[in-house]
């Protein structure tokens, strides 16, 4: 991890999207054919949760803590997540102080004030041959951050593994940590201290294979379990620089394959760093390398060169857009007319076209609004969209209860909230569609399925 200015990056994005969202759009309504309604998919950049472009921002020991003002702005910027990075240097033989535990706690309430995620990595050293903290002295620390984890996994997206070496990058560690026992030691005793809905990411490929004693990716009878596999991701800090992206893979094709299939499942993600050998990260190599390896987030803050080829190129807009998933209505089909205290027949499909799927659970409602009284009903479906994989289609047939829904004639929405229950009524966490005209800002954020259902008494 390098010392990163991103503050010609962050303002020159600011005047991006207010020149993007000061464009009018027009109303349009969606044809109906034979009682299916079918959505104009939208090409629009806006933050959701958990993907895109996000910051880096790291702290050393007891340093300055964030600044409200400056999380606050960022949505202005369609970001949704930071990178925070706090640095033990002065814990390396002791327990983390409490002015330090007050620091992180800290951060992660303006985060959370600022409708923004976090990830989260902790690390003792900021070079190389910079001494990192023996292995008693880690399971102490995470001892210490269980309590935060658990309070905070509400705005904590995901967790890099940490710790070990030079910016926690598994490496060039002065205890000997670098191998995989050691390794082993610390992801195990990091995961049994993380609220098991949080993924964790491991710096290499091979350093998951070597630990869990498996080249095998994680397949859908494991995953979003409490298996230790079906919980670790990847970061990739020197990512786009040519051959081995610095020594993150030893047999690339078929590391990048494992990713690939991984990455269905588990999160993938990171910033890139200075190419080898007059390797040019050109957009078209950008845009195959984030689908092959469904890219959910990248570092906005390094490396620039790299940033500003793409932005002189053309693509960044087209990588802001698709990085992580990027959920869109194809179709829907509903009864125009149902009976008070039945059932209603919902059929929609929904496309991501996205680099990446969702790795944390959202939940999925259809909103149903009174349209004399304006009162709102809200109607829970079973749907996970992280079954919703890139560039495939997600079927939802359900026929939900609408017990205790009284006559009248609804317009319908379809609302995907945080799993949270703090962060449900929220805008900010909740997941906006990709098509036009369709997303509106009432009751936390909605989706218009441009549908009206009229409930008939008994």
């Amino acid at each position: 991890m390098k010392k990163k200015n991103w503050y010609r990056i962050f303002f020159s994005g600011v005047v991006l999207c207010c020149m993007v969202s000061c464009k009018k759009s027009k109303t349009t309504t969606p044809p109906v054919v034979d009682n299916t309604i079918t959505y104009d998919i939208s090409a629009a950049i806006f933050p959701n949760p958990e993907r895109g472009f996000m910051h880096n921002m790291e702290v050393h020991s007891e340093g300055a803590p964030l600044s409200a003002t400056l999380l606050a702005s960022m949505r202005a910027q369609n970001v949704s997540m930071v990178l925070r990075f706090f640095y033990l240097e002065a814990f390396k033989d002791k327990a983390i102080g409490a002015a330090e535990l007050s620091l992180i706690q800290g951060d992660l309430d303006k985060i959370r004030v600022a409708g923004l995620k976090a990830i989260l990595r902790f690390a003792y050293t900021d070079s190389i041959g910079g001494t990192d903290a023996p292995y008693t002295i880690i399971a102490q620390h995470l001892d210490q951050l269980r309590p935060i984890f658990e309070a905070n996994k509400d705005v904590v997206a995901f967790v890099q593994a940490g710790f070990i070496g030079a910016w926690g990058e598994w490496h060039s560690s002065t205890n000997g940590l670098a191998t995989a026992d050691n390794e082993r030691q610390v992801l195990n005793k990091l995961l049994s201290v993380l609220p098991q809905e949080i993924m964790v990411q491991v710096r290499t490929p091979t350093a998951k294979q070597q630990i869990f004693n498996s080249n095998l990716p994680v397949t859908a009878d494991i995953a979003y379990t409490s298996e230790g596999r079906a919980r670790v991701g990847h970061h990739n800090d020197c990512f786009l620089t040519g051959g081995t992206d610095y020594g993150t893979y030893t047999n690339v094709t078929a590391e990048k394959q494992y990713i690939s299939d991984d990455a269905l499942y588990v999160p993938t993600g990171g910033e890139t760093c200075p190419p080898e050998n007059g390797y040019d990260p050109t957009c078209n190599e950008g845009r195959n390398e984030m689908k092959r390896l469904r890219w959910t987030y990248l570092n906005l803050d390094w490396y620039p060169a790299t940033i500003n080829e793409w932005k002189n190129s053309g693509c960044f807009d087209e990588f802001h857009t698709y990085l992580g998933y990027r959920l869109a209505l194809v179709s829907a089909k509903f009864p125009d007319q149902v009976a008070a205290n039945g059932t209603l027949a919902v059929d929609i499909s929904i496309i991501n076209k996205g680099y990446a799927p969702l790795y944390n659970k959202k939940n999925a409602y259809l909103v149903l609004k009174d349209k004399t009284s304006g009162t709102l009903y809200e109607v829970a479906l079973a749907a996970d969209l992280r079954t919703c994989k890139p560039a495939a289609t997600l079927a939802v047939s359900e026929t939900p209860a609408l017990t205790g829904i009284p006559a009248g004639t609804y317009d319908m929405y379809l609302r995907i909230a945080d799993n949270a229950a703090n962060l449900k009524p929220r805008i900010e966490y909740a997941v906006r569609l990709a098509n036009t005209d369709t997303w509106v800002e009432e009751n936390g954020g909605m989706n218009n399925l441009k549908h009206q259902l009229i409930i008939n008494k008994n």
